[in-house]
């Protein structure tokens, strides 16, 4: 596999725009292993090997567990997932796949009674932001295996680099 261009050479400036809507959501006070779950249950729905790849490596660094990590595709199925969890997890799946059947009252609200409305759209943004980073790595054909993981305090200051 070839990685067709890097965007970030390619259009800088779209690269920076994507940057600063992710710094705005690693910034925004969504637990990081929440934020990971989000970031690797839309991943594998849309095929992002690469971004696979790259959340499961920091979800590890962040401290989430290899039993939550392999269950994460059949998160419905376990008994891993806090409540929380598994609203986020199906607002994330709704927002990924809009087209099929939008995002229904049940799950609005079941995420609602976890979160309040600030945060649901900080979620939101979230899911959004990796959704746009998917579609990204995978038209561009970026290859998956070579992402290293940083700890979450040096990838906020490369993000505010980065961004800045």
């Amino acid at each position: 596999m070839q990685s067709r261009m890097e965007l970030g050479k390619t259009n800088a400036a779209a690269y920076q725009a994507m940057l600063h809507l992710e710094r705005y959501v690693r910034g925004s006070g969504i637990e990081p292993t929440l934020l990971e779950l989000i970031k690797i249950r839309a991943s594998q729905i849309n095929g992002c090997a690469f971004c696979i790849d790259m959340h499961t490596k920091d979800a590890r660094v962040n401290g989430e567990t290899e039993q939550r990590i392999y269950a994460l595709n059949a998160w419905r199925e376990t008994p891993f997932f806090t409540p929380e969890e598994r609203a986020v997890l199906a607002l994330t799946e709704a927002v990924t796949l809009i087209a099929t059947d939008h995002v229904s009252d049940e799950i609005y609200n079941e995420v609602s009674r976890h979160f309040a409305t600030d945060e649901i759209a900080n979620l939101l943004m979230a899911i959004v932001t990796i959704n746009g980073w998917n579609r990204i790595a995978i038209t561009t054909r970026i290859v998956p295996g070579s992402y290293e993981p940083q700890p979450l305090q040096e990838r906020k200051t490369a993000l505010e680099t980065l961004s800045a």
